[in-house]
């Protein structure tokens, strides 16, 4: 998970202009929801602000999901603040400032998430604006910031006081204070859109996970961590996709969806990622499901492809498809122009596991990626599926 740190400070000179470019909307309306919920594993529960230590990693989350659905049910059919407003301060416009760390946003998602960026084009440009500073500032920079402090080079000197540090700043970007030029922009984002800081925090949190912890005893505390660090994403970029006018489907579906394409493309990575991270001392797989094929933390250190452990991959595989699967039934359901980006990212990333098969398995010493031949080929097959519309999903 090591990443490369991404920094943009303002100027000195126009760290109070930015000041005056956040609209302070305050705080969205906290709801609170209390209704029985089917999982997409065919868990029910009832959710509920009643602290119960035996409820499961997805139990929780999920109260997480219902709130963020609550937040995009109060606005949705209203259009977000015009972004095309312009002001005008000592001898330069706020527009002008705020357009150019929009435009620094997506030079480095252009740069990071070359085919997200592209079918992020099609969006409408202030979608499109929007989709940068979330996806890039939580993916690109966020989590690479924060992971530069957990597995990079000064990781032995961070403390959870450091990234304590890192949530008062996301405090105060929520607040319209922005520190720096990319900080602006989702300040502005989340000032127009029903966007929740929790999914935020809970991403710190995951951070925070990877300072004590490198191992996880069963799945569910795996979906736990996979949620933080990359679920999240999928909550915070459903209220700027949007959902389509036409969409029979509940916007908790759709949260839910977002939320398993979140899980899944975590869950590839680890996949992925095996001999990386067990170089790095860490192993992300369930430990009770290692045993249960007869593996151990020494196999994973040893580094040897055997039956034992193309069987226990074949099934780690087939885990991480059914959230695949799962995603799929709501991407159809965001608007139409949102569609393509993110149909382009699920069938690329779900071709990663195809390369670990092709590479019989070995995630040891080899990497799986995707060739450009495929990705030039899934880009026409995502535009085709981004076109046909919404299904029946309920």
């Amino acid at each position: 998970m090591a990443g490369v740190l991404l920094w943009v400070v303002c100027p000195k000179g126009n760290a109070t202009a930015l000041l005056s470019l956040i609209p302070r909307s305050g705080k969205h309306k906290r709801c609170r929801v209390h209704q029985k919920v089917k999982f997409s594993t065919g868990v029910s529960a009832i959710s509920s602000a009643v602290a119960n230590p035996a409820r499961s990693s997805e139990e929780k989350v999920y109260d997480v999901v219902l709130k963020q659905a609550a937040l995009v049910k109060e606005q949705r059919g209203k259009k977000p603040l015009d972004l095309g407003t312009r002001t005008e301060t000592d001898g330069f416009t706020d527009w002008d400032l705020l357009n150019e760390a929009y435009d620094r946003c997506g030079e480095v998602c252009a740069e990071y998430a070359k085919t997200f960026y592209l079918g992020t084009l099609l969006m409408t440009p202030e979608r499109r604006r929007a989709v940068w500073a979330i996806y890039v500032l939580c993916y690109a920079v966020w989590c690479r910031r924060t992971d530069e402090l957990v597995d990079g080079p000064n990781a032995s000197h961070i403390t959870p006081r450091a990234l304590d540090r890192w949530e008062k700043r996301l405090d105060d970007l929520f607040e319209g204070r922005p520190y720096d030029m990319l900080d602006a922009a989702l300040s502005d984002t989340v000032s127009k859109y029903p966007v929740d800081i929790q999914p935020f925090k809970d991403m710190i949190e995951g951070m925070r996970l990877d300072l004590r912890k490198s191992r996880y005893m069963n799945f569910d505390e795996l979906y736990l961590y996979c949620y933080y660090v990359a679920g999240t994403v999928g909550l915070m970029s459903v209220p700027v996709m949007g959902i389509a006018p036409e969409s029979k489907a509940s916007v908790e579906s759709v949260y839910n969806a977002a939320l398993a394409l979140g899980i899944a493309n975590q869950l590839t990575n680890i996949l992925r990622d095996v001999g990386e991270d067990a170089r790095r001392g860490r192993i992300y797989l369930p430990q009770d499901e290692l045993a249960r094929f007869g593996l151990s933390d020494d196999d994973i250190f040893r580094g040897q492809v055997t039956d034992k452990w193309r069987n226990f991959m074949k099934d780690q595989i087939k885990r991480a498809r059914m959230f695949f699967d799962e995603a799929e039934k709501g991407v159809s359901e965001l608007n139409a122009a949102s569609r393509w980006p993110v149909w382009a990212s699920l069938l690329l990333y779900r071709q990663i596991l195809d390369a670990i098969e092709e590479n019989d398995y070995n995630n040891f010493s080899k990497r799986a990626y995707v060739g450009k031949v495929k990705k030039f080929a899934s880009l026409p097959v995502a535009y085709g599926r981004a076109l046909m519309g919404t299904s029946k999903l309920f």
